[in-house]
């Protein structure tokens, strides 16, 4: 007679941040859980490798802003579990015209949410920050609490306490098959797992998993371009120089989005990047990842226009995969017809600060939990050109 197959509470696919941290709370409250990554840990084929995010409570969405309260909580007791500094308070500087929508929108949340910030004029903006030059009219709203998390750290932690807490992580295990059903049944390269709920963190390959399922989501996969710009003089732009976080909206001679984080991860080098890329192939191992450039002439510009004391040609280039929705809010969902496997999807860039409430959520999914937050925004109904023939 064959020996009984392992059940678990928990199967979750993709070891990314929000796969990571969905672990992270199973493991937590004591749930028997397999986290799955088809790659060799660790990894940069996906969209949580480097070693810095911003992180921030300014949105102009006030569910954000309430969701980013209990992540710092969340990141500061991921730190003290690790024992090592996951986030560096920098503020963030958010740069506009002073009657920008957005800029207004954020300020009024910020206001509403008891969050520390700060309005400067362009007058207050050149004595502080000196080295970044604006036009006339330009302002700044610098959110205090902002600043920078370490995002490999960050990873390799979370890893670390998921095998503490007694959760099992394989890597290079690529899933091959879905049977829904109850147990489900997760098919890798390897062998077969069965678990009482199926988590879907895969980033650029949720859709491959979901179609044979029946589903299929509207998410459009960007390869972005990381640039990194050398100072021209050393420390100018630097987290000891006090320098901070930025984010650009919508400034006269530059397009939406553009963001920087000071320099340090490489000496003398600031992270200065374009909130769009290129639409791409997740599958493609040797992309020709930098032939579109577009995107970098553009930041090449604002880094000339805006930021003088940096050199306008990137000095190092790497890149990143999103993975967007159409409104730009994440998918945090059951399968429509199977309520044990759950969805993790479309983080759209801005994902990684948020994850460990993210987790949270699909935590509670998972097991058939009341929500801790009002999950409208994050519905898959929400998508009205999503027919019942896609479901």
């Amino acid at each position: 007679m064959a020996a009984q197959r392992e059940l678990y509470d928990a199967i979750v696919i993709g070891a990314g941040i929000q796969g990571c941290f969905t672990a992270y709370h199973l493991a937590k409250h004591s749930k028997k859980v397999l986290l799955l990554e088809q790659f060799f840990l660790p990894h940069s084929r996906g969209s949580s490798h480097g070693q810095s995010r911003i992180i921030r409570r300014a949105y102009p969405e006030d569910f954000y802003t309430q969701m980013m309260a209990e992540c710092y909580s969340m990141w500061a007791q991921l730190e003290h579990e690790a024992g090592t500094q996951l986030y560096r308070q920098t503020g963030l500087l958010l740069l506009g015209m002073k009657e920008n929508p957005e800029l207004k929108i954020i300020q009024a949340t910020l206001s509403r949410q008891g969050v520390e910030h700060q309005c400067l004029s362009s007058e207050e903006l050149k004595q502080r920050f000196p080295n970044i030059r604006l036009a006339r009219g330009e302002v700044g709203l610098l959110e205090v609490s902002g600043g920078v998390l370490y995002a490999d750290k960050a990873l390799r932690a979370l890893q670390d306490a998921i095998r503490q807490l007694g959760g099992i992580v394989h890597d290079g295990e690529k899933v091959v098959e879905i049977k829904p059903g109850l147990p489900v049944t997760v098919k890798t390269t390897s062998r077969s797992y069965q678990a009482k709920s199926l988590i879907i963190t895969a980033g650029p390959w949720t859709n491959r998993l979901l179609r044979p399922l029946g589903a299929e989501l509207p998410l459009q996969t960007l390869r972005i371009n990381v640039c990194y710009w050398q100072e021209k003089v050393p420390g100018s732009y630097s987290v000891s120089q006090a320098f901070p976080c930025f984010m650009g909206l919508g400034l006269s001679l530059a397009p939406h989005h553009i963001y920087g984080l000071p320099s340090r991860e490489y000496p003398g080098l600031m992270k200065v990047c374009y909130h769009h890329g290129n639409n791409a192939d997740p599958e493609e191992r040797c992309p020709a990842a930098f032939s579109d450039i577009r995107d970098v002439h553009i930041l090449s510009g604002f880094v000339r226009d805006h930021l003088p004391d940096l050199q306008p040609e990137p000095a190092v280039m790497e890149h990143c995969m999103y993975t967007n929705t159409p409104d730009g809010h994440f998918v945090l969902d059951r399968h429509p017809k199977y309520d044990n496997i759950v969805i993790g999807a479309g983080f759209s860039g801005h994902g990684f600060k948020l994850s460990p409430v993210v987790g949270k959520i699909l935590y509670e999914l998972s097991m058939k939990l009341t929500p801790s937050y009002d999950l409208t925004p994050f519905r898959i109904s929400r998508f009205p050109s999503l027919g019942k023939a896609h479901l």
